[in-house]
């Protein structure tokens, strides 16, 4: 099969990266580590050519037709056992673990999943690090600070367990087709596993309206004469908005409101 008969296609958001000044520097961002590498969405195989150079490589593909030209593309490394081809859905193979050993995840990911993917493997204890080109808007949010207007649930919820950088930014030039909105690798370094769920779910509740104060929105599902009381003994001014508590500050509130 002819690479160049594969079209983008919209259902999977495929964006093909052919900058490959932007692939070697996601190569060289990689950690420094004898861990196993999952790609998901190795598209055309361009970034999967040069992982496959320095690690052993799981790649998931959803698109059967890429996985044809994958398998005839990358039939010597698969033959050797370097790379190892799934053809089908990721999140449907993926239960806590993607693969039974310590892994890294490096990947172009597309956009209409990247979020929960990057959530999948934060919750992931196999995934030690997350290196994945995603919209520039949604690396913001998982590495936002405390004060920023982009702090929100996934910010918490990553810098909980990881530390988080943006390692560059990548115009749409670089991708063919080209999409609407700049997109950045980022790297998400873990330190443990994705905190529990029922406090990502106080998360939802505090970020609900973000705009609107911390108070108001915890109103809804916490009692108001607890909660005053409660933000006065931890100092925060009822006037305080989501975006201006640090992460720290977030599972102190949790703590004293769930114990």
């Amino acid at each position: 099969m002819k690479q160049s008969s594969i079209k983008a296609k919209k259902k999977f958001g495929q964006n093909f990266l052919k900058d490959e000044s932007v692939l070697t520097k996601i190569i060289e961002s990689m950690p420094n580590n004898d861990n196993k590498i999952a790609e998901i969405g190795p598209g055309l195989g361009d970034l999967t050519k040069f992982l496959v150079n320095v690690k052993s490589v799981e790649a998931f593909e959803v698109d059967t037709e890429l996985c044809v030209l994958l398998q005839e593309k990358f039939d010597k490394e698969l033959k050797s056992g370097k790379l190892r081809l799934h053809c089908g859905d990721v999140l449907e193979k993926w239960q806590d673990n993607l693969l039974n050993e310590r892994y890294d995840l490096v990947a172009n990911l597309p956009y209409y999943i990247a979020t929960n993917i990057i959530l999948r493997a934060l919750a992931d204890a196999n995934c030690e690090n997350i290196l994945v080109m995603v919209q520039l808007e949604v690396a913001q949010k998982f590495c936002a600070q405390s004060g920023e207007k982009d702090f929100g649930a996934l910010s918490v919820i990553a810098q909980s367990i990881a530390e988080c950088k943006i390692t560059q930014i990548v115009p749409p030039s670089s991708f063919e087709p080209a999409p609407k909105v700049d997109s950045a690798v980022m790297l998400l370094s873990k330190r443990s596993s994705r905190s529990d769920e029922k406090f990502e779910r106080f998360l939802k509740v505090c970020f609900k309206q973000p705009r609107k104060t911390l108070l108001k929105n915890l109103s809804v599902a916490f009692d108001k004469k607890e909660l005053n009381e409660l933000f006065e003994t931890l100092r925060f001014k009822p006037t305080i908005r989501p975006h201006e508590l640090t992460t720290d500050d977030y599972h102190q509130l949790y703590k004293l409101l769930t114990k």
